[in-house]
C-alpha cells in the first residue's frame, strides 16, 4: 500500500508541463500602446487543464498521503471542476464521486456523459440541499456516509488550491516577468486568491461568471486567511457585469465574440469562463480602463470541455 501511494504521488508530481505565454496583436491594442499576453493554461491537458489542474494538484497529493482512495466533490451539470476531477481520478487511481446540483436529466449532457465514462459515481442533490454543501453538519454526514473519501469543495477552491496557483505564477515570472494587469475568469475564487497570495507586480482583474458575484471578494478573503496569507484584496478589481445572465448562461453577442476571437487569434475559448473573460477584456479596452502603455496578462484557465 505504501509503495502504491508513493507511486501515485510521483505520478501526480510528474503530471503537467510548463505552458507558453502567447503575444496577441490587435488594432485596439496597438492604438492604446498596450501589450496583451495570454498564459495558455488550456494546453496542460485535454481534460485536466488550466486552473482546474492547478487547484487539484495539491488536493490530490494530500489525499494520497493521507491514504484516501476516493475523491468527492460538488458541481453543477456543466462543471469544469467535476469534469477534470473525474479525469484526474481515473488517471491517478482514485475512485471519484460527484454530487451534482439539481435533478438528473436524461440523456446526460456531454460533460456528465464523460465523467460517467471515467468511472465517476454521480449523486444528485436538490438545490436547497446543495446550498448546504459547506455546512459542517452536512459535511459530517457526507464523511460518515463515505469514510474513505477525501472531500474537495466546489470548484476545487480551498487552501490546498493556492500552492498550485503559486507554481503557475512562478512560471509566469520566470517566462515574462511582471505585468501591470493580470486578468482571469472567477467562479469560486481559488485561482484569484492564489494570484493575490503571490504578491503580484500589478492589479488583478477578475471577471465574475456568476450573476450577483459580489460575494466572491469575501470568499477570496476567507481562502487567503485559510492559507495563512495577509496580503488582502487591495489589488483586486472584481468585474460583475459580464456574466451574461449567470453561470453557464450566454447570449448571442458572447457566442459571436467567441467565434471571432478564435478566428482572429487561433485560441479556442468557451462561454462559461474564458469567453466571458476575453469579452470583458476587449470591452474594458474600448472603454479606456487599462492605462496606456501597460502590459496585460490574460490567464486562459482552460474549460474547453464539450457542453
Amino acid at each position: 500500500m505504501a509503495l502504491h501511494m508513493l507511486q501515485q504521488q510521483e505520478k501526480i508530481l510528474a503530471f503537467g508541463r510548463e505552458t507558453p505565454i502567447q503575444s496577441l496583436q490587435h488594432p485596439q491594442l496597438a492604438a492604446a500602446g498596450i501589450e496583451l499576453w495570454v498564459k495558455r493554461e488550456d494546453l496542460i491537458h485535454p481534460a485536466i487543464s488550466g486552473n482546474k489542474w492547478r487547484k487539484l494538484k495539491h488536493n490530490l497529493l494530500a489525499a494520497s498521503k493521507a491514504g484516501y482512495r476516493q475523491l468527492l466533490s460538488f458541481g453543477g451539470a456543466y462543471s469544469n471542476h467535476i469534469y477534470a476531477l473525474a479525469a484526474a481520478g481515473k488517471l491517478f487511481g482514485f475512485e471519484t464521486l460527484g454530487f451534482i446540483r439539481g435533478e438528473q436529466h436524461l440523456p446526460l449532457n456531454k460533460r456528465l456523459g464523460f465523467v460517467i465514462d471515467q468511472g465517476m459515481q454521480l449523486h444528485y442533490l436538490s438545490r436547497s440541499r446543495y446550498r448546504q454543501k459547506n455546512n459542517a453538519e452536512f459535511l459530517a454526514d457526507i464523511s460518515a456516509q463515505f469514510p474513505h473519501a477525501f472531500v474537495i469543495p466546489e470548484g476545487g477552491s480551498n487552501a490546498l488550491a493556492i500552492p498550485g496557483v503559486l507554481e503557475m505564477m512562478q512560471e509566469i515570472n520566470t517566462q515574462k516577468g511582471g505585468f501591470d494587469y493580470y486578468m482571469l475568469a472567477c467562479g469560486s475564487g481559488g485561482t484569484t486568491a492564489g494570484l493575490l497570495a503571490s504578491n503580484p507586480s500589478g492589479n488583478i482583474v477578475a471577471v465574475s461568471v456568476l450573476k450577483g458575484g459580489s460575494f466572491l471578494k469575501d470568499e477570496i478573503s476567507l481562502l487567503l486567511g485559510e492559507y495563512g496569507s495577509n496580503c488582502g484584496t487591495t489589488k483586486l478589481e472584481l468585474m460583475l457585469d459580464y456574466h451574461f445572465g449567470g453561470y453557464a448562461k450566454h447570449k448571442p453577442a458572447l457566442l459571436d465574440f467567441i467565434q471571432q476571437f478564435e478566428a482572429d487569434f487561433g485560441i479556442p475559448t468557451e462561454p462559461v469562463y474564458t469567453g466571458k473573460m476575453f469579452f470583458a477584456l476587449f470591452d474594458l479596452l474600448s472603454k479606456g480602463y487599462f492605462r496606456a502603455g501597460s502590459r496585460i496578462l490574460a490567464i486562459h484557465t482552460g474549460g474547453l470541455a464539450p457542453c
